[in-house]
C-alpha cells in the first residue's frame, strides 16, 4: 500500500540543522552522557595512576607527571565539571521520575541551572580544595 502521509510525517531529531533546531533539553541530555563517559575516562586515568604508584617508582613518576603537569591540571579541571554536571543531570532525572517540573519551560530552565551550577561548584571546589 502507498504511503499517502509521506510528507507529514515528524522529522528526526538527528536532522540537525535546517530541520530541527536543537532544544535545552536534548542538548543537556547529550551532554550528561558525554560527561558520563569522560567521567569514566577520567576513573581510568586514575586507575593507571594507582597502578603506576603499585608497579615502580619510574612507571609512577610518568604518569604523576603527566597528572600534575598542566595538561592534569585541565584534565582534573574538565573532570570536576563533568562529575558535577553528570550528577545534577541524574538529580534532575530524579526529580523528572518523581513527576515534578516536566513542563517544557521548566525543563529548559534546569537545563541551564545544570551548566550554571556545575560551573559554580567547580568553581567551589577549586577554590575550597
Amino acid at each position: 500500500m502507498a504511503d499517502v502521509n509521506r510528507g507529514n510525517r515528524p522529522l528526526s531529531p538527528f536532522m540537525i540543522g535546517q530541520y530541527y533546531r536543537p532544544q535545552m533539553t536534548s542538548i543537556s541530555s547529550i551532554t550528561v552522557r558525554i560527561t558520563g563517559i569522560a567521567t569514566l575516562g577520567f576513573a581510568f586515568l586514575l586507575v593507571c595512576w594507582f597502578l603506576a604508584a603499585a608497579s615502580s617508582p619510574e612507571a609512577f613518576a610518568v604518569v604523576d607527571g603527566l597528572l600534575t603537569s598542566w595538561f592534569g591540571d585541565l584534565l582534573m579541571l574538565l573532570a570536576t565539571w563533568a562529575i558535577w554536571y553528570h550528577m545534577l543531570g541524574r538529580l534532575r532525572h530524579v526529580i523528572w521520575d518523581l513527576g515534578y517540573c516536566i513542563e517544557i519551560p521548566v525543563a529548559e530552565k534546569m537545563g541551564w541551572g545544570m551548566f550554571i551550577g556545575a560551573t559554580v561548584l567547580t568553581l567551589f571546589t577549586i577554590i575550597v580544595v
